[in-house]
């Protein structure tokens, strides 16, 4: 089974990039395959609600999310994580969200895949779980198994994320949870 794991950050080796690395080592111990998609290393474009993908054709933007939508429909977990950005996910992830119609437009792709969620603010109360929230929102529209930690809504970072203890408890819960889950659908 495979698990994608999306850093919505903008900042190369920020503490999205490094806690969604950090996860996916824990499903790789417990016998999953495992796949990024760093929002920091691509380009992806808005959506200009053209309505193309309704039609069954190929998104007509020419940029890095051709090879998420791939990463996507093949992914039987998906975990995305996003600073919080003015109370919510930042622009850029909020772009590959949007974007991501196409796979719900095209025989809804993630129905059913297992979903969970972490953010990190600059504060504990900095509006991580509105972000949470938000990334939720996108999977439960597609159709998704949504999980939390087990008490909570998701993982729940302030920065320094890495030196977060009580954060990184609750994204590790996260994953684990999102691996359970998963273990118990085979």
């Amino acid at each position: 089974m495979k698990i994608i794991g999306i850093s919505g950050s903008p900042k190369t080796d920020g503490n999205n990039d490094t806690l969604i690395g950090k996860m996916l080592g824990i499903a790789e111990e417990r016998g999953f395959e495992t796949e990024t998609v760093l929002i920091s290393g691509s380009e992806i474009g808005p959506c200009t609600a053209c309505g193309v993908c309704g039609k069954g054709e190929k998104c007509p933007i020419d940029d890095d999310m051709q090879p998420v939508y791939d990463k996507l429909a093949q992914a039987d977990g998906i975990i995305v994580s996003s600073p919080v950005y003015f109370g919510t996910m930042t622009a850029q992830l909020k772009a590959l969200c949007d974007r991501s119609v196409l796979l719900r437009r095209q025989g809804f792709q993630l129905n059913n895949k297992v979903g969970a969620a972490m953010a990190i603010g600059g504060s504990r109360n900095g509006g991580q779980e509105k972000t949470v929230q938000s990334i939720h929102e996108w999977m439960h529209i597609h159709g998704m198994i949504v999980v939390g930690d087990g008490g909570h809504f998701g993982g729940i970072l302030k920065k320094p994320a890495a030196e977060d203890e009580e954060g990184i408890k609750t994204a590790e819960d996260t994953v684990n949870k999102l691996c359970d889950v998963l273990q118990m659908m085979k």
